[in-house]
């Protein structure tokens, strides 16, 4: 069992998963705050997908009640929550966190680990993001493709980089397992799971246009790009949550918790 982190005051429930009530400019300085701490901290993103497999997946929700700071990552979370009567203040995507928490790293010197991705993926997105953020310090990098056997070598090379900040760019749910296992000893304040962002930042894939974000149609975007991969997921997945909604109105109106 992992300890379950001290609720902040901004913290609400949105369909059983503790989520905090904090817009982006809140969110990049509560990170602030806790890099200059120095204490460990998780941050944990939460979407529709994420939200759904909370209910059968005990360990999850363990790491999500155990991560320091948790966010509506995905718009539907938001517009759920709002028709719940739950007042989030907006959607706080992961790429954009990572690209904010980039910029102060480099005006405030903080040294960064990236995990994931393939290698050269990897190398490209470095590349990029050093190019976005002049004076960025990457005291290491590691691709995604290690075995369980090879982790403590890894959990090593990130303890020697000394770096501050630890994104891991592998898929749900390796990366929140990997930083519940592993964050407390690696040496880093803050450790974020960023999913395929790396891929965007070094052209891989690319994100939906700005007024598909703004319309929560992300999703659809993905879907457009991959229909045979991501139909059944986005079908089963959206079907569900909106059975969740639905019991949590009739929870709602009927004065049930």
């Amino acid at each position: 069992m992992i300890a379950v982190a001290d609720a902040p005051s901004a913290r609400v429930q949105v369909l059983g998963c503790p989520v905090d009530a904090l817009d982006m400019p809140a969110t990049v300085a509560r990170c602030i705050e806790v890099v200059e701490r120095g204490d460990w901290t998780q941050h944990m993103a939460v979407n529709v997908a994420k939200l759904v497999s909370l209910r059968r997946d005990e360990r999850m929700r363990e790491i999500v009640a155990g991560s320091g700071l948790v966010s509506a990552d995905g718009q539907g979370v938001v517009w759920g929550a709002r028709l719940l009567g739950v007042r989030l203040p907006g959607r706080v995507a992961g790429i954009d966190l990572m690209d904010e928490l980039l910029g102060e790293a480099a005006r405030r010197g903080w040294r960064v680990f990236i995990l994931g991705a393939r290698r050269d993926v990897l190398d490209r997105a470095i590349q990029a993001l050093e190019e976005r953020h002049p004076g960025l310090i990457v005291a290491g990098s590691h691709d995604g493709y290690f075995s369980g056997e090879e982790e403590p070598a890894v959990c090593a090379e990130i303890r020697e980089s000394r770096a501050d900040l630890l994104f891991v760019a592998m898929s749900t749910p390796r990366k929140e397992l990997f930083l519940a296992e592993h964050g407390r000893d690696l040496g880093v304040a803050l450790g974020m799971g960023v999913g395929g962002a790396i891929d965007v930042v070094a052209g891989v894939t690319s994100r939906a246009p700005e007024a598909w974000q703004r319309a929560g149609m992300e999703w659809l975007y993905r879907l457009l790009q991959e229909p045979r991969r991501m139909f059944r997921r986005y079908a089963t997945t959206n079907a569900r949550f909106a059975l969740m909604l639905a019991a949590g109105l009739v929870r709602r109106s009927t004065g049930r918790r």
